[in-house]
């Protein structure tokens, strides 16, 4: 037996070290495959029991798989249950909830995707109500309601602590707790007043302040987007005298929480937790959450220790005070004892918390991964997984334990592990491997797949390279094929595979060119080859130059006033288009015309003190950049020297002390100061390990110290030296140190500029900034490069990419949010755990066109359209905007016109304005929106037409037969009709001549120039006490606007009257005369050669008349109207006491017949309540979300409370529900319940301070 055991253990290490397995395989979609589960809901389903139910269950195969689904362990038949169905070519499950109960599909659901080649199982959702409504559970003793009850006021001794309870209903997930006042106001916490785990509100000690009606505890649902409020909790602190003077009126309606002696300063003690020690289990990457809260006088100080270790500074967190201590990402190392302390001046106490941490099963090296196989060969499935407790694992095939199945001899099991050898056609299948313990499962499906297919060769074909010189070159070349093809490379004419110290081959068929030098250029071969055929690609190699700074800008010292010219000479490959940009102290330059850039210069004349300061010259294409800084210094202008002053000379003699890890102390001899006072010392190290020969400023320090304590970063070899800057310009630099070289570490910071987004509509492709040698830390840089699709239950995929700063993952989604971190790791471990960004998978055109476009003629230029944006699904990118195309389709006298334009408009818009259109014309427009990747759809063509306009001026004027008293005028109509022309106007002046005729024409009658049209409208007038109040519309560019007036019956010497316009379009002339007639005109006077005017207005001031007596202000109105008021009033009381008489009433009868739901609904965006009514049965909710087709309606109550409005007063109904809706119209009807229900303020004046707390 023994024997047979180890010839066992023999053959599976011969099998993983010569067995043939791959990892992540990609099977192209066209070659026969098992199903892959692509989309599933997650292990815990919490839905919404007033929307449908939708169960995600997606997959792939070859051919396309079929589904089924079973409910607790049995079949779920759907074509049983009308209100379920599944989506075509698919196998997502959705229930109608106006069809059903949606208790009735609470349980364990489980799908199954299947076809000729295996079966994949989905993971057991558990479908759970987020709340069970009381609307949908029926009212019970046990649904999540808070008592009605008005509580007792409660009376405290001042100095004593004190417990508010909140105990707010159960919801999934548990409910947010904060408390408020009357006015939404948040309550104030501090170290002595605070909210503990529960909800509870926990006073340390209660003072005068503290009195106080409304303390009201709100619990806020957030799947459900629903608030519910507790009755207001009224807290009275007395202090002794007070106490004896109020006890007989407090004694039966409040709850005493008193004692007759005096409450004296004292040690403190722990209200929560109780006892000396407690315990508590925290899963492993849970958040960990402990609480202490003590009670004394004066107020304690809570601290926290690990009694067997540190506290891990990165995670930790102390909240409410330092009263709960927090710690996020919980791992085994952070099981222990913690003591949390309270000390005040009189003691202290102390509290024990042991934690436990406890893990759910999690993948070590991630789960299994499918194997493609040729007939005949030999494989390995692994599943890895760890635990606290140690996880079990459970193998099966096609969704049957593996035990159960068929007996297969090319498969063997061995724990952890599947081992397949010679395997067969029939092999393929599908294999889950499920990990468990008591806190949770991991379920995941691996196909083997054997099939017999000739390499293909998936690179795109006759790409090109491009690389800088002594750069290392990539060269690609995916393939697939089974059994899985060897990959060789050949340059140019196929002299001889590639092979040997210039050329890496990678596993995944990339060739890497370690230095690409001019000798590497040209063409590449690869070559794809199994038993079953050979596949090839051609690719290029193209080696570019690199991009350097040949004469760097240097540093310079300037007088005020004077100019400078800093130089950026550069050398770079005539094939990149490249740029040169130029900084100031890390900004772009300002927009000055002193500042004079070219290609390769910059220049700055007039320099004044703020052109002091570091200018740097960026050199910059596609795939190299350099750079170079030079200091500019500005000193006053200065009289002819009587002492000459110069840059100081060099340092010397640096000297390295104190040798640390990560710093050293770095000493020198100040040089010559030239006479001018040393005001800094520059330190600057090469790091000849990554870049030799580049020298970097690393710290500056004042001119008055000769030393430095340096930070430093692992795995550099330093060389440091100091330059000296003066008024005058720096130093020389010093010679160099001796060598310092540091110890290599983990990496301490993590690539920065993770983005995410795709090139394809069906990728997403991850960049990040390389980090540099300086901060690589040790030898091995790579990345780990992590993804998932951003929605709950989707585990992180992994890769690490070295040598490269880009990682494309493909087969998304189009425009799917992901979330993605890149870790940087080196040989010596990970660096810190990386921030998580959002990027998108690739965009792709729109798919859907606005709806509902139509068109509002404003006037015969102006059109306003509107349209309904495009939903964001079908969009399927980042908006970009809405285009209209449009077109002058024909008018009157131009009908074979056909004129095209698109305007466009950027954002989310919903409408915009079509300006500049011509009159009297028919329209025709399409509205489309568009993304990053294109247009979409055109919306259904729209028509408009414009109505008539003003003609254009005639085309032509002429003047023919002249004579002493008349002459003839000739004109051809207008081009541009813009309407129906009525007729022409006709007007002239006399020419100033010296003839003693009345009318003088000269031969030729010159054409004056067409007076422009006025840029007024609508000019009107109306008459007020104080003058006439003038008003008109103004579209023009003049900004010299001013309206003249004069009397109408005016000799013609007399002048127009002025009133200019301060930017307005009215205005009120004062001091016409009584019983006059004028003539009024708006004026603007600009480039033209004349005035625009507007067209006269005539305004006439009448005649004051006797004033009539106002009845509103006799005082016998005014006394019969109080009168009629007061009968009224006491009409109100008489009807108000009869009503209440007898109990119910006819109103409160139709309440008892419906009930209403105790939650109200929250607005997803900003939290504010929606309208909502309430009273003691229940009334439906108003303004809730409902189904579709309306099967919960809205039914309305003649006597239902006053609803929110703006400035008025709100109310609250006895479980504390609000009442009214939450917006700015207020309400006409009248609060029935009288004086007993609790008033607030109006929420419109509290949504800030909601939203801000919630």
């Amino acid at each position: 037996m023994m024997v047979m055991e180890m010839r066992s253990l023999v053959a599976a290490l011969l099998v993983l070290i010569l067995g043939h397995f791959t990892s992540a395989l990609e099977v192209p979609l066209d070659l026969p495959q098992p199903p892959s589960i692509t989309q599933q809901s997650p292990k815990d389903h919490i839905v919404d029991p007033r929307e449908n139910i939708v169960i995600y269950c997606e997959a792939k195969g070859k051919p396309h798989p079929s589904f089924s689904w079973t409910k607790d362990g049995t079949h779920f038949d759907v074509n049983e249950d009308p209100s379920v169905t599944m989506r075509p070519n698919s196998g997502t499950l959705e229930v109608d909830i106006t069809r059903a109960r949606p208790e009735n599909f609470e349980g364990v659901f489980q799908c199954t995707a299947r076809n000729k080649y295996g079966a994949a199982v989905s993971n057991k959702i558990v479908v759970r109500q987020s709340i069970a409504l009381p609307f949908l559970r029926g009212l019970t003793e046990e649904s999540p309601l808070w008592s009605k009850d008005k509580i007792k006021p409660i009376v405290v001794k001042e100095g004593v602590s004190l417990v508010l309870p909140c105990q707010p209903p159960a919801g999934l997930p548990p409910p947010i707790i904060f408390w408020m006042d009357n006015n939404f106001q948040k309550l104030p916490q501090s170290k002595r007043v605070s909210q503990s785990l529960n909800g509870d509100l926990y006073f340390s000690n209660v003072r005068r302040e503290d009195s106080r009606s409304d303390y009201i505890c709100y619990a806020r649902f957030t799947h459900t987007q629903t608030i519910q409020q507790k009755q207001p909790i009224t807290v009275k602190v007395l202090t002794m005298d007070e106490i004896n003077d109020t006890m007989a009126d407090y004694y039966n309606f409040t709850e005493m929480v008193l004692n007759e002696a005096p409450v004296d300063e004292r040690k403190p003690t722990f209200l929560i937790p109780s006892g000396h020690s407690s315990s508590k289990m925290v899963l492993k990457g849970h958040v960990l959450e402990m609480e202490c809260i003590a009670e004394g006088l004066p107020t304690p100080e809570v601290s926290w220790t690990k009694v067997s270790g540190d506290l891990p500074g990165s995670r930790t967190s102390f909240l409410h005070f330092n009263k709960t201590l927090q710690i996020v990402n919980v791992s085994e190392s952070d099981a222990g004892d913690y003591r949390c302390s309270a000390k005040n001046q009189h003691g202290a106490a102390h509290h024990i918390i042991s934690v436990v941490v406890k893990a759910t099963p999690y993948w070590i090296s991630g789960p299994p991964k499918n194997l493609v196989l040729a007939p005949g060969e030999n494989g390995v499935l692994t599943c890895r997984a760890n635990g606290i407790p140690k996880p079990s694992i459970l193998w099966s095939i096609n969704g049957d334990l593996i035990e159960n199945s068929p007996k297969d001899i090319s498969r063997k099991v061995e724990d952890d592990s599947i081992i397949f050898t010679q395997v067969r056609v029939e092999s393929s299948a599908v294999y889950q491997c499920n990990i468990s313990n008591p806190y949770g499962y991991l379920l995941s499906n691996a196909f083997v797949n054997v099939l017999s297919e000739p390499p293909r060769v998936l690179t795109p074909a006759n790409k090109v390279y491009q690389v800088i010189e002594n750069r290392p070159a990539f060269l690609e070349c995916s393939s697939f094929g089974s059994p899985i093809p060897k990959i060789d490379w050949f340059k140019d004419r196929k002299s001889g595979i590639l092979d040997g110290d210039d050329y890496i081959l990678h596993d995944n068929g990339t060739l890497e060119i370690q230095v690409a030098q001019a000798q590497h250029k040209g063409k590449y071969t690869c070559v794809a080859n199994n038993y079953l055929g050979i596949s090839e690609n051609h690719v290029y190699l193209d080696i570019k130059e690199p991009t350097r700074i040949l004469k760097q800008p240097v540093d310079k010292v300037v007088q005020r006033g004077g100019s400078v010219l800093f130089q950026c000479i550069v050398k770079h490959d005539k094939d990149l288009h490249t740029t040169v940009t130029w900084l100031k102290d890390g900004e772009e330059l300002l927009d000055d015309e002193r500042f004079i850039v070219e290609f390769e210069s910059l220049s700055i004349t007039d320099i004044s003190e703020s052109d002091a300061g570091s200018y740097t010259c960026i050199v910059n294409n596609t795939l190299d950049h350099d750079s170079a800084t030079a200091e500019l210094s500005v000193v006053e202008l200065t009289p002819p020297p009587a002492v000459v002053h110069g840059r100081p000379d060099p340092p010397t003699d640096l000297e390295l002390t104190d040798h640390k890890k990560r710093s050293v102390q770095l000493t020198w001899i100040p040089g010559e100061e030239h006479n001018s006072p040393i005001q800094e010392f520059v330190i600057q190290y090469e790091d000849s390990l990554h870049r030799r020969g580049h020298w970097h400023d690393l710290a500056r320090v004042p001119g008055t110290r000769t030393t430095a304590h340096l930070k430093l970063s692992p795995y550099v070899h330093y060389t440091f030296r100091v330059l000296a800057r003066n008024a005058v310009g720096l130093s020389e630099p010093s010679s160099p140190s001796r060598m310092y070289k540091t110890d290599p570490a983990a990496p301490d910071q993590n690539p920065k500029g993770v983005h995410g987004s795709g090139t394809e509509h069906n990728n997403l492709v991850i960049t990040w900034e390389p980090l540099t040698g300086l901060h690589s830390n040790g030898p091995g840089l790579r990345y780990k490069v992590s993804w998932r699709h951003k929605r709950p239950g989707t585990d992180w995929t992994t890769v690490t990419v070295a040598n490269n700063s880009k990682f494309t993952v493909s087969g998304t989604p189009t425009f799917s949010p992901y979330e993605i971190k890149v870790q940087a790791v080196n040989d010596l471990g990970e660096g810190p755990e990386p921030a998580v960004v959002i990027g998108y998978s690739g965009e792709d055109l729109p798919t859907a066109a606005p709806a509902n476009v139509q068109a509002v003629v404003l006037n015969s230029t102006l059109v306003e359209l509107r349209w309904d944006p495009v939903p964001s699904h079908l969009i399927r990118g980042h908006i970009q905007g809405y285009k209209i195309n449009y077109w002058r389709k024909h008018h009157k006298h131009n009908s074979d016109q056909m004129e095209q334009r698109i305007l466009t408009f950027s954002g989310n818009q919903s409408r915009g304005m079509l300006p500049g259109l011509h009159p009297f014309s028919h329209y025709s427009f399409e509205v489309r929106v568009f993304n990053k990747k294109g247009d979409g759809p055109a919306s259904k063509t729209q028509q408009f037409k414009t109505p008539e306009g003003e003609p254009g001026p005639p085309a032509s004027l002429l003047v023919t037969n002249p004579s002493l008293d008349s002459l003839t005028l000739e004109w051809n109509p207008p081009r541009e009709h813009n309407g129906h022309i009525t007729g022409y106007t006709l007007r002239y002046q006399p020419g100033s001549t010296q003839t003693s005729h009345p009318v003088a024409l000269a031969p030729h009658l010159p054409i004056h120039k067409v007076r422009p049209a006025s840029p007024f409208a609508n000019v009107s007038s109306s008459l007020e006490e104080d003058g006439a109040l003038i008003s008109w519309e103004y579209w023009g560019q003049e900004k010299n606007v001013y309206v003249e007036y004069i009397a109408e019956n005016s000799e013609g010497e007399e002048e127009w009257q002025k009133e200019l316009v301060n930017g307005s379009q009215n205005i009120k002339l004062k001091g016409l005369k009584v019983g006059h007639s004028y003539r009024v005109r708006v004026v603007a006077k600009g480039h033209h050669e004349q005035p625009l005017h507007s067209e006269e207005l005539f305004v006439t001031v009448p005649a004051v008349s006797n004033r009539q007596v106002d009845i509103a202000t006799q005082g016998w109105f005014i006394g019969l109207m109080c009168a009629i008021a007061l009968l009224i009033l006491i009409l109100l009381i008489i009807c108000f006491i009869q009503r209440n008489k007898g109990g119910k009433y006819p109103v409160k009868e139709k309440e008892d017949a419906h009930t209403d739901p105790e939650f109200q609904p929250m607005k997803d965006d900003d939290c504010t309540f929606v309208e909502y009514s309430d009273n003691e049965d229940h009334k439906p909710l108003k303004g809730s979300r409902t189904p579709s087709n309306g099967t919960v309606k809205r039914e309305d109550s003649d006597d239902s409370l006053v609803d929110y409005g703006e400035g008025g007063d709100g109310q609250f109904n006895e479980d504390g529900s609000f009442i009214g809706q939450y917006s700015g119209k207020s309400s006409s009807r009248d609060n029935d319940e009288g004086p007993e229900s609790a008033g607030a303020p109006s929420p419109l004046n509290a949504m800030n301070s909601l939203n801000s707390f919630v």
